[in-house]
C-alpha cells in the first residue's frame, strides 16, 4: 500500500474521532446548559446553597439576561455541529486536494 492509501485512513480515523467526540460529549454540555439556565443551580461544590442559575423561565429579567440565556441555549447546537463539521472536513479533505 502505498503513501496515499495510509493518509487516507489516518484522516478517515480523526474524522471518525471528531464525530464520536462529539457524541459523547452532547449529554455533559446539555447538562451544563440546562443547570446554568435553570432559576436555581445548586451543583455547585464551592457555594452549593448561594449559587444561582440564569433564571430563564422569569419573564421579569433583563433584555441581556434574556440574550445570555439564548446563546447560552445555542451552546449545544453550535460545540457539536462544529465538531461534526470538523470532522467531516477532516474526511474529505484529502478528496479535494
Amino acid at each position: 500500500m502505498d503513501k496515499q492509501g495510509q493518509v487516507v485512513f489516518y484522516t478517515l480515523m480523526v474524522g471518525i474521532v471528531f464525530v464520536l467526540l462529539a457524541i459523547a460529549l452532547a449529554p455533559v454540555l446539555k447538562e451544563f446548559v440546562d443547570n446554568a439556565r435553570s432559576d436555581n443551580f445548586t451543583t455547585s461544590p464551592l457555594a452549593p446553597n448561594n449559587s444561582t442559575g440564569l433564571d430563564c423561565n422569569n419573564d421579569a429579567i433583563s433584555k441581556y439576561d434574556k440574550a445570555t440565556c439564548v446563546v447560552s441555549d445555542l451552546t449545544l447546537f453550535h460545540f457539536i455541529i462544529g465538531l461534526v463539521v470538523l470532522g467531516g472536513a477532516i474526511i474529505t479533505a484529502r478528496r479535494f486536494l
